[in-house]
């Protein structure tokens, strides 16, 4: 029943902190498409890939208290932080299993804006199309982003990257 949580805390304590919950989402949902050994059901949602699971699972960690959750108002919206306490670094060493290589592409992930991870995730979402479809639906179901072709064409290199990683 826990594996799925320890994983979750994982990713926190490799991130150090992780702020956003939609950063988090998406760092989760990229790590699955690396193939790490993630279960979470994703749907495409506002913000791009969502999953409830996901959601839930991290309200009852905070929950259990083996992660803080803390709140903080920035620019007239709240804002989540995520990181390990005390009990979430202890049930980690007690349980916890090495995941091979996802510390690195965790913390690579951690240091892009959510915004970025929105596009990068979405791309992946749909990366069983072709790269000039995949372009259209950014620029059509993230057209408030205002993504550019630019920005577009960093997000694959970033995957690239995040592949290369996982391959030394």
């Amino acid at each position: 029943m826990f594996d799925d949580h320890l994983k979750v805390i994982t990713v926190i304590k490799e991130a150090g902190e992780v702020i956003g919950r939609k950063k988090l989402q998406k760092m989760i949902y990229i790590a699955k498409k690396l193939n790490f050994p993630f279960q979470e059901k994703y749907e495409f949602h506002f913000y791009g890939p969502y999953s409830e699971e996901l959601t839930l699972r991290v309200e009852e960690l905070c929950n259990l208290g083996y992660v803080y959750e803390t709140k903080e108002k920035v620019s007239g919206y709240s804002q989540y932080r995520y990181s390990l306490n005390k009990e979430g670094e202890e049930f980690l060493a007690s349980y916890g299993k090495n995941i091979p290589k996802l510390g690195e592409c965790v913390r690579s992930m951690n240091e892009q804006s959510s915004r970025f991870l929105e596009l990068v995730s979405t791309i992946l979402f749909f990366s069983h199309l072709p790269e000039d479809e995949v372009k259209v639906k950014i620029q059509t179901l993230k057209a408030k982003q205002k993504y550019t072709e630019e920005e577009i064409q960093e997000g694959y290199t970033f995957i690239s990257q995040l592949e290369n990683c996982i391959v030394k």
